[in-house]
């Protein structure tokens, strides 16, 4: 059972990165080229605002409430990365010796924090979706986010980083 964990995050993960990119599709706009990333990274209400206009003027749709599923679809989605960021570290980690074992140890416990800050940046933005939203709001939103993408980066190098050393451990032996 244990064996399947990984492959299981690993699959969650690619499941939910196709729902999250069909999902938010529709949020891609000239203000927010980048869709829910671009209110990810709107530092305040000045940035927010016209990233929710746009979304508010498209008629064809409710995009506000896409972007609100887009941004629970999110939750699912952290639950798989982390566990396969974590997990993924973890094993590497353990197939290593030193300091690059020291540090996926370090590094998976990162991507655990980098679910948990995730949750905090997805009820920011959810507030501001619902019109509760404030500089305040978009500013410990995007300070979160940063924080939570530097952790799911470097957990990611290091996880290819690793694939790269035990790859060629194996060809040299």
């Amino acid at each position: 059972m244990k064996k399947l964990l990984l492959p299981f995050f690993f699959l969650g993960t690619v499941a939910m990165m196709l729902v999250m990119a069909k999902t938010g599709a529709i949020l891609k706009t000239a203000e927010a080229p980048m869709g829910i990333l671009n209110l990810e990274f709107a530092y305040n209400a000045a940035k927010t605002t016209p990233i929710i206009n746009s979304w508010a003027s498209i008629k064809k749709a409710d995009v506000i409430t896409a972007a609100k599923n887009n941004t629970y679809w999110d939750f699912v989605f952290l639950f798989f990365y982390a566990g396969f960021l974590f997990l993924g570290c973890n094993k590497i980690a353990a197939k290593t010796t030193g300091s690059f074992t020291r540090a996926g140890r370090l590094i998976a416990k990162g991507a655990l924090w980098a679910g948990i800050l995730d949750i905090i940046e997805n009820a920011g933005m959810l507030l501001t979706l619902s019109n509760q939203g404030s500089s305040t709001i978009a500013l410990c939103t995007t300070i979160v986010s940063v924080i939570k993408w530097a952790l799911a980066i470097i957990a990611v190098l290091y996880t290819l980083t690793g694939l790269l050393v035990l790859a060629s451990r194996k060809i040299k032996s």
